[in-house]
């Protein structure tokens, strides 16, 4: 049952043949149930079949004969999770939402950006409903399997991440590095770009942004138009990040200027998103943050201190060197430098002392 489909299945476009054509194609089934036969046929209630559908993000359709076999096999799979033990029923309604929040989104996007351009008629007097079946009929089987080898690869990196943390509470309470990069002046932009350039301007920032995330070893969690909210196991990797995204903004004549904030603490993490006292300080700290400039907080600097990336002050990075060059030793080899800002009261959050950071020369 598909969100769309299923809402329309009440509407004008439920019989138009194309249309049906194309679901038929994509799901891969016909339909044959109403909702109430796909819960009977698969064995679990219409009140537990409801709450799975409506996490996954699909419409009510009524009683309407709009499901497939395939819709009867999900509910069969998700309720014998949940009686062999595996997943509590709370859980299994989270997996179902977490699932359908995500796909709905990679959905939207090829429809809306990746279908759209390739089904530009290439004839004059063709139509884009004449491109569009055999195109799917072409796409689907290798969309498909890349996606779910794409999900695999994921799925092994956050696995590797979980079995790697010693205490259990950690898993869903950790330590991590949270970084906001921030377009400044996203909203007059608003005012003065064409819709279609402000489209442009807010995918290319997006997609260097995840690029760079993903290069340095961080992890992209959300994307919000004008800003990005990433994370990172330790301190140095989401530095890196949060300069890397500076450098490479300013470097774009056709890129507003950035600011980042960052912070390092205990995070809970939700069906890939993060949560916490961490997360709404790197926040603060980015909307105080200057132009084209990086804050952290002071728990981020002296972690970047104990882990030997920068040093607690410019008088220590000096004493270091001395004390090396009187060996005969190599000076410490310091990536990042930080400067303390003035202390300010943050909303919710009492007085909070920033440090701004930058590259040692």
């Amino acid at each position: 049952m598909d969100g769309r489909s299923g809402a329309a299945g009440r509407g004008e476009h439920a019989e138009d043949p194309l249309a049906l054509r194309l679901e038929g194609l994509i799901l891969g089934a016909e339909r044959r149930y109403t909702p109430f036969q796909a819960a009977r046929s698969a064995g679990v209630s219409m009140e537990l079949a409801s709450r799975f559908w409506r996490a996954m993000g699909f419409a009510d359709i009524g009683q309407a004969k709009a499901l497939t076999e395939a819709d009867v096999l999900a509910l069969r799979r998700l309720a014998g999770l949940v009686e062999a033990g595996l997943l509590s029923e709370a859980m299994a309604v989270q997996v179902a939402r977490s699932t359908g929040q995500t796909t709905a989104r990679l959905a939207d996007w090829q429809i809306d950006s990746f279908l759209a351009g390739l089904t530009e008629p290439p004839e004059p007097g063709m139509t884009r409903t004449e491109v569009t079946y055999p195109l799917m009929e072409l796409l689907l089987p290798e969309l498909e399997e890349f996606i779910v080898y794409v999900w695999r690869r994921q799925l092994a990196a956050a696995t590797g991440r979980v079995v790697q943390v010693a205490d259990d509470e950690e898993m869903v309470d950790r330590r991590l590095a949270v970084g906001f990069a921030d377009l400044v002046g996203f909203t007059r932009l608003t005012r003065r770009l064409e819709e279609e350039e402000l489209g442009e301007l807010v995918e290319a920032f997006e997609t260097t942004a995840a690029d760079l995330v993903a290069a340095r070893g961080g992890r992209l969690i959300k994307t919000l138009g004008d800003e990005v909210l990433y994370s990172a196991d330790d301190a140095g990797t989401a530095a890196e990040i949060g300069l890397r995204l500076i450098e490479t903004m300013a470097n774009d004549e056709t890129m507003p200027e950035l600011r980042v904030g960052i912070a390092f603490g205990t995070v809970t993490t939700r069906m890939g998103d993060v949560f916490g006292t961490t997360v709404n300080l790197a926040s603060r700290l980015t909307s105080i943050a200057p132009r084209d400039a990086v804050l952290v907080d002071n728990a981020f600097a002296e972690e970047l201190t104990r882990t030997g990336e920068a040093p607690a002050s410019e008088a220590e990075a000096a004493e270091a060197a001395a004390a090396a060059e009187k060996e005969g030793e190599e000076p410490p080899a310091y990536r990042f430098a930080l400067q303390p800002m003035w202390q300010r009261p943050v909303r919710g959050l009492g007085v909070v002392e920033p440090w701004l950071l930058t590259r040692r020369d």
